[in-house]
């Protein structure tokens, strides 16, 4: 079923909400320690510059797969006077498999040079990171990304995986099987390592996880077209496509077809990936682009600000998206972003993130701007670290 039919077919009410109920930071960033008990409704964090608003947007963010929204080292999110003991965030969220307890932070036990996060959902300790997709779903925007469209694919590809970890959580674990299989492999190659079986083994491993990471960027990529289409208000259209060999062969052939064209391409290009690093062909080279499609005109040659617009609606297609087929809508963490729009979008963009039922947290230094929430949402003041939710709104 088209996804933006299959959002409106559903009584209201009906999509399972993902939130975040109470957050518990610990030696992040500018926080010695801070709670925050809220309820589903959009939150608006206010403040100055520097106040440490993004720092929690960031903290939710490790409640996902990955290095959270500014990608640092995981020694770099440790409050700079705080003790030797490491950043803690703790998380009661809301999900459709029901109530959930997540904890994440810094492995204090790891070896010395290693960081290495930990994970526990209701006080079990989680294989990998990876788990973390199979309770919440998160995206973001941030002013770091509005170059989105201008900078380096790899950018862009991190971008969308995370998109994809909302429709499929093994997304996750594809990935990170394949990069630990391709760093294996260049690290084969460089020693000059001739054990062929090993590297047949890597390969293998590299063709069936490239292609089924391919495969289910494919898939979002369709249905996010189909919702970006169908959808109303000041937002432009927007049409994404993967540009890659993997991309290619895919839509060329069957998936069984197109992992032996990796695996041929992975053995035929040894010598020169000893020489380069990493692998010649792979899902790891792909791009993903985008048009503006009322103008028919690549995204990287729009406005800063259209392409602000593009990133916004590409976000929220992918909220509808996951809301009519995998019963969740995603937890948007929206930085700085009601600056940038104009009034009329501004106020599209509220009345969209309600109608969803989503919990959207975002930040500003202007609280007028975010006045036609109308009462809809829960508002907070970040000053020096420190975060007093008003409870007269």
């Amino acid at each position: 079923m088209n996804a933006a039919l299959a959002l409106k077919s559903r009584p209201a009410g009906s999509v399972p909400r993902l939130a975040v109920h109470r957050l518990t930071v610990t030696d992040f960033r500018s926080y010695a320690t801070a709670r925050l008990e809220i309820d589903h409704r959009p939150v608006v964090l206010t403040g100055v510059n520097g106040a440490g608003k993004t720092n929690l947007l960031e903290a939710l963010s490790f409640l996902s797969p990955g290095r959270g929204l500014r990608r640092a080292k995981l020694s770099e999110v440790d409050r700079l006077s705080g003790d030797a003991g490491g950043w803690v965030v703790a998380a009661r969220a809301e999900t459709p498999l029901g109530p959930v307890d997540i904890g994440t932070g810094r492995d204090m036990a790891a070896a010395p040079g290693v960081e290495r996060r930990v994970v526990r959902i209701d006080g079990a300790p989680a294989k990998s990171q990876s788990a973390l997709a199979d309770y919440l779903s998160l995206a973001w925007l941030t002013p770091q990304m509005d170059r989105l469209f201008l900078d380096g694919a790899s950018g862009r590809r991190r971008f969308y995986d995370r998109l994809v970890y909302g429709a499929d959580p093994a997304h996750a674990g594809r990935l990170n099987g394949y990069d630990h299989a391709l760093r294996e492999r260049a690290r084969l190659l460089k020693q000059g390592r001739s054990d062929n079986r090993w590297l047949a083994a890597l390969e293998e491993q590299m063709a069936a996880g490239g292609i089924a990471i391919a495969a289910a960027r494919q898939a979002l990529v369709a249905r996010l077209n189909q919702a970006c289409d169908v959808a109303l208000g000041p937002f432009p259209r927007a049409a994404l496509a993967l540009e890659g060999t993997v991309d290619r062969w895919l839509e060329e052939m069957p998936a069984l077809a197109a992992e032996d064209r990796l695996r041929e391409a992975l053995v035929a290009s040894r010598r020169q990936d000893a020489e380069s690093g990493g692998a010649a062909e792979g899902p790891h080279r792909s791009d993903i682009v985008a048009r503006h499609v009322d103008k028919d005109m690549p995204a990287a040659l729009c406005s800063t600000g259209e392409q602000k617009a593009l990133l916004i609606a590409i976000t929220l297609a992918h909220a509808r998206v996951q809301a009519a087929e995998s019963g969740r809508v995603p937890i948007l963490l929206l930085d700085e972003v009601a600056a940038h729009l104009d009034e009329i979008r501004r106020a599209a963009l509220y009345d969209e993130i309600c109608a969803l039922g989503a919990q959207a947290w975002l930040t500003g230094t202007d609280r007028s701007l975010f006045e036609p929430f109308a009462g809809r949402a829960q508002y907070a003041t970040v000053a020096d670290a420190t975060v007093v939710l008003d409870s007269s709104v």
